[in-house]
């Protein structure tokens, strides 16, 4: 897993800490099973695989939607606010790890083409720069990470942020 640089610019600095949320989020789902990536294990119904399908939904939508990118079908429901959390019967680890990786892809060619201090919508309305957006999406990503510990411990006992090699 790649460090942060101790002493590296600004936006590869902040790429590079965002990969390694990223990864984690991945790290968390080896070795599973489909019944054990999208068993629930909160009284929320919070699962590893829903919790991959929200970050990859929140990342098409902060980098591409904000700085008008395309993206494709996103699960968002005005009506269920949950919607982008829970895994459908149809779906499978595969598939939602497949659209994590597309949208993180999307989200590095934004990053990438853009500078830290360019600016877009965000889906409240307020204008936003590619930096807030990286810092919120590190904190999220991170956050999420963290739940991901908590739910990977019990669906079966493993813990830890990364591979250990």
């Amino acid at each position: 897993m790649e460090q942060v640089p101790f002493t590296g610019e600004e936006k590869e600095s902040l790429k590079v800490s965002l990969d390694r949320h990223r990864d984690v989020v991945l790290w968390k789902l080896q070795g599973l099973d489909e019944e054990r990536a999208r068993r629930p294990m909160t009284a929320s119904g919070t699962s590893l695989l829903g919790l991959t399908k929200h970050l990859a939904a929140v990342e098409y939508g902060w980098f591409c939607e904000t700085f008008g990118r395309e993206t494709e079908p996103l699960p968002f429901d005005e009506d269920d606010p949950d919607a982008d959390l829970r895994v459908e019967p149809g779906e499978t680890t595969a598939g939602i790890v497949a659209f994590y990786g597309r949208a993180r892809a999307a989200s590095d060619r934004v990053i990438e083409e853009l500078d830290l201090d360019s600016r877009g919508t965000a889906w409240h309305g307020a204008t936003v720069t590619l930096r807030w957006v990286l810092i919120h999406m590190i904190e999220e990503t991170a956050r999420h990470a963290g739940h991901m510990d908590i739910v990977r411990e019990l669906v079966d006992g493993a813990t830890g942020d990364h591979v250990r090699g």
